[in-house]
């Protein structure tokens, strides 16, 4: 019985592999999109392989095949300035290796002794950080010549020129080749961030709209808590976009005037802005919360309920911004911003002279309302376009925003 559940859940989890692979090649054959990257990665590093094989067998005498397809293969993976940079590494430790390993072995004349003496010197000197994460490929050249069994000085200089051949394949077939710019992973990251600040401020402007309890308070703090782990997802894969346009030939024909643009160092700082204030504003209701009796709701839903409403425009204006950074059309999406920018303005404005009408609110509700509007206030100041960001949303009683 016991090995009947046991088989079951192997035919499981073969099954939903098997389900897995189906939905990927079905995403890669619909659109763009990582799927279609990883297809596309597979078929250039198998055509620098192909071409770095045939050019060594063409024009090299007497080399090791292997080592001008495998440079080439290695190279096409990454960004076109990072298989630059990986090429003069890479083939750097290879000649080292090569070298030290020619010479180890016609000095010793056995491969062993040369193994036991040369593979601990290069693998040191492989932790040099100017050869990067390339380093090992100086062991690992060292090891293909004192495994090959023939040692000479033309025959070392043949296979570092198939290194520096494969390399040459590598990064002309990354470079010309679709060479890769990351836009889409950045704006998919950026869209992530963006829907998860709205759905705080969708669940909190939900809630407000009638009593709440700690509990609940304490799951939009915490969600907000998780702000700053996409943030990070995001600058990396900006950083990531920012290296993929260096040195790539495609750069300017893929950055279309109304389509998807590398997002900067304001916009990175916009979105945390955005999060830190979410996170403020959360932690304001929290201690509002914490503050009231026992196992009792929090009810001043004279000053939360209109707050509520206004919520939903500071997500609509969210949405709008996330839109500008990541949208297709860019120039409606600013418009959208703009218009939604001034009905929350409306609303702000509205709301602070609905609360103001209502003196016989106790000091907690006036705490609450204050605190809520303060922070509300530096929300909506952050996403206003061509604003000054000299402090201007420092105080929640400050103007409207320079546009």
């Amino acid at each position: 019985m016991a090995g009947d559940g046991h088989e079951a859940r192997c035919g499981r989890k073969i099954c939903a592999e098997a389900a897995g692979v189906a939905r990927s090649v079905r995403r890669a054959w619909q659109g763009p999109g990582r799927e279609q990257d990883l297809v596309v990665l597979a078929l250039k590093a198998t055509l620098a392989a192909v071409l770095a094989w045939s050019a060594a067998a063409w024009l090299l005498r007497n080399t090791l095949a292997l080592m001008a397809p495998w440079v080439a293969l290695v190279l096409v993976r990454t960004t076109v300035y990072r298989s630059v940079a990986w090429a003069v590494q890479q083939t750097l430790a290879i000649a080292l290796g090569t070298v030290v390993a020619t010479a180890g072995a016609m000095v010793l004349g056995r491969p062993v002794a040369a193994m036991l003496l040369v593979l601990p010197v290069m693998l040191l000197i492989g932790n040099w950080q100017h050869f990067g994460e390339q380093g090992i490929a100086g062991a690992t050249s060292a090891l293909f010549t004192l495994a090959g069994g023939e040692w000479s000085a033309g025959i070392a200089a043949d296979r570092v020129l198939a290194a520096f051949l494969g390399a040459g394949v590598g990064v002309m077939v990354n470079a010309l080749v679709l060479p890769p710019v990351y836009l889409r992973s950045v704006h998919e990251a950026a869209g992530g961030v963006v829907r998860e600040c709205c759905g705080i401020l969708e669940a909190v402007a939900d809630g407000l709209k009638g009593p709440w309890r700690y509990e609940q308070a304490v799951r939009w703090q915490e969600r907000a808590r998780r702000l700053p782990g996409l943030l990070r997802a995001l600058r990396s894969a900006v950083e990531w976009a920012e290296e993929s346009t260096r040195l790539n030939p495609e750069r300017r024909r893929r950055a279309r005037p109304n389509g998807p643009v590398p997002l900067g160092e304001e916009t990175l700082r916009t979105l945390e802005d955005v999060a830190d204030h979410l996170q403020g504003l959360t932690r304001v209701l929290a201690e509002a919360a914490a503050d009231s009796e026992a196992a009792s709701p929090v009810r001043h839903t004279d000053v939360t309920r209109p707050y509520a409403d206004f919520l939903h425009g500071v997500g609509q204006a969210l949405t709008a911004y996330g839109r500008t950074v990541t949208g297709e059309d860019t120039q409606d999406a600013r418009r959208e911003l703009e218009r939604t920018l001034r009905q929350v303005e409306a609303t702000h404005e509205d709301l602070r002279a609905r609360l103001a009408e209502r003196p016989v609110l106790g000091p907690a509700a006036m705490e609450l309302s204050g605190s809520l509007l303060a922070e509300a206030r530096r929300l909506t100041c952050r996403l206003c376009p061509g604003e000054t960001r000299g402090g201007t949303d420092a105080s929640a009683g400050s103007g409207p925003p320079a546009r």
